[in-house]
């Protein structure tokens, strides 16, 4: 049972606008490709771990705070006897250990080494239990799920999962029995209690309204080479069709998460969209999808 799904983070979303509307630095760039790859990962690992039938409690992108320390759980099963703390890995190509650290074959580049992250997310999430006076086994492991990833003098008595291991893993899970009772509930819902919704670990570019292009994009290929054919946007390079009300709904949650000590009114985002449509068509969108507050003339919506 599926009890917290997982959705995109604001940070990525926040990168995948601001990589249509701005110049990314080449590290901004690295950092922006690394969150779509890890949430392609994630979503992948999910498709898998739909084949589980014996009873399971998944959450799914938790992240939790103990003395102040905040961490990160990709995904966590709850069973009968035992909970899997898993981190997921989306790596693609040749990698290799060295004294405790990543490496990229390829490039040299050294990356975080996911098994101290995951002793650390174990560290803390005993911490929580013993915090919370709850006694249930856990087991934490790796899982790189990118066919195309090779690691080089990977250690054995390590808890890794290889892209050629996660059918055989979530097979055992099925094998196992598991009948789940109100102790794993009330574990389940306190910890999606305890999920903290701001992250600390948010990096984005330094960015303001006035330096970020204006304007309504494709939402498939993001070519801002749209415009109005009847009640669509139409994508001058795709072809893509998008529903006018839907497009300006996405360009106001895009100016909501980007701009969030901005108001969103009609003006700011007719301004935003800079688009050939007159305002009523803005107001009546807004007006429908979202509760309006104060007078006519300073109407704003939430």
């Amino acid at each position: 049972m599926l009890l917290k799904s997982r959705t995109e983070s604001k940070e990525l979303l926040a990168m995948r606008y601001l990589n249509k509307r701005m110049e990314l630095t080449q590290d901004e760039q690295f950092r922006y490709s690394n969150l779509e790859k890890g949430y392609e990962g994630e979503l992948k690992f999910d498709r898998l771990a739909e084949s589980l039938h014996e009873e399971i409690y998944i959450l799914n992108d938790l992240l939790l705070k103990v003395n102040n320390s905040y961490f990160q759980i990709d995904s966590l099963h709850i069973l009968q006897g035992v909970i899997h703390l898993l981190d997921i890995k989306n790596y693609q190509g040749d990698y290799y250990l060295e004294n405790d650290k990543l490496y990229a074959v390829s490039s040299g580049r050294e990356y975080k080494n996911p098994l101290d992250q995951l002793k650390r997310c174990s560290t803390q999430f005993r911490i929580l239990l013993q915090t919370l006076k709850l006694n249930y086994l856990f087991e934490a492991s790796v899982i790189f799920v990118n066919p195309e990833f090779t690691l080089y003098q990977a250690p054995r008595d390590q808890p890794i999962i290889f892209p050629t291991q996660v059918n055989c893993f979530l097979s055992e899970i099925n094998k196992t029995p598991s009948k789940l009772n109100v102790g794993h509930k009330k574990l389940a819902h306190t910890l999606i209690s305890l999920n903290q919704t701001k992250n600390p670990f948010t990096e984005l570019p330094e960015y303001s309204y006035d330096k970020v292009q204006k304007g309504n994009y494709c939402r498939t290929c993001g070519s801002f080479q749209v415009s109005i054919k009847n009640n669509y946007f139409v994508c001058g390079s795709c072809g893509e069709h998008e529903m006018i009300e839907q497009a300006i709904l996405r360009n106001a949650e895009e100016f909501k998460l980007l701009f969030p000590d901005r108001k969103i009114t009609t003006q700011s985002i007719y301004d935003w969209c800079k688009v050939d449509l007159h305002r009523r068509t803005f107001s009546r969108a807004l007006k429908k999808n979202y509760t309006a507050f104060g007078n006519t003339r300073d109407t704003y919506y939430q």
